[in-house]
């Protein structure tokens, strides 16, 4: 038997940090956890006690409301990127950050983006939702025409990778749980907007294959979510409607003895 063949005939190496043969956890040593990677936890001081902290924040937050009337007021590009790092520290899946945010001014993209959108949402409205989904849907007021995807100063249109980016040798990688990594890190960029005094809006048209289409994106990203970002009108409104309270939203300690005391 040739040398050639006798290679071919060879069992392939497992990937570095595979499982040992044989086995389901044990892993190689250096794949590993090692003391020598690791940092101290960076620490957060607000100032005041967690309560205070807690309520100053809950304060500032239960103001948030989705918008769809807004100005037409720049906003500056510098704002945007910095609340998108604020997005960009969200916890994910063996930390392999699912997201990419693709930030939008320019008025010939907004103007694609609308006329996509609304061919979605009409067909939504008129044929593919149910009753009882439009009933719900009535108190607020919304309709298939969506005039804010042009008239907000920005969109930021989030998109779930389902894998990793191709490295030099053109491999990509595994992520984990991105639908929950990106769904936690669009929050947090909510959150940051409004902070920041904007006012955003979770638009989701469904299905959302044309904003892959028009931001000629790769086949591994796909879109999650599109926020239309900027400041209210003068005179903006929103429906009166409300939240629930926190014994409706919160439990502690269910199932657990109760505390008779001594």
């Amino acid at each position: 038997m040739s040398d050639q063949s006798s290679h071919a005939d060879k069992p392939a190496e497992p990937p570095p940090c595979a499982p040992a043969p044989g086995s389901r956890i044990s892993l190689p040593a250096q794949c590993k956890p090692s003391a020598a990677a690791r940092v101290p936890i960076p620490r957060f001081d607000p100032g005041v006690p967690s309560e205070q902290a807690a309520h100053t924040l809950y304060e500032s937050l239960r103001l948030r409301r989705s918008c769809r009337q807004f100005s037409d007021r720049p906003v500056p590009a510098e704002t945007i990127e910095w609340c998108i790092r604020c997005a960009g520290t969200a916890p994910s899946g063996a930390n392999k950050q699912p997201w990419r945010f693709i930030a939008i001014n320019d008025p010939a993209l907004k103007r694609q983006i609308r006329l996509g959108a609304e061919a979605e949402e009409k067909e939504f409205y008129e044929r593919r939702a149910s009753r009882e989904w439009l009933a719900d849907l009535a108190p607020l007021g919304t309709e298939w025409e969506k005039p804010f995807l042009e008239t907000a100063p920005w969109l930021i249109a989030i998109f779930r990778l389902v894998k990793t980016d191709a490295d030099e040798q053109g491999r990509s990688g595994q992520v984990y749980y991105p639908q929950e990594s990106v769904g936690i890190a669009s929050g947090m960029l909510v959150a940051a907007l409004h902070l920041a005094g904007l006012s955003t809006l979770t638009h989701t048209p469904s299905p959302m294959n044309f904003l892959a289409r028009i931001l000629k994106r790769p086949e591994h990203e796909r879109p999650f979510l599109l926020l239309p970002v900027g400041y209210a009108a003068q005179g903006a409104t929103v429906p009166d409607i409300h939240r629930l309270p926190l014994e409706q939203i919160m439990v502690r300690n269910l199932g657990a003895p109760r505390d008779e005391g001594c």
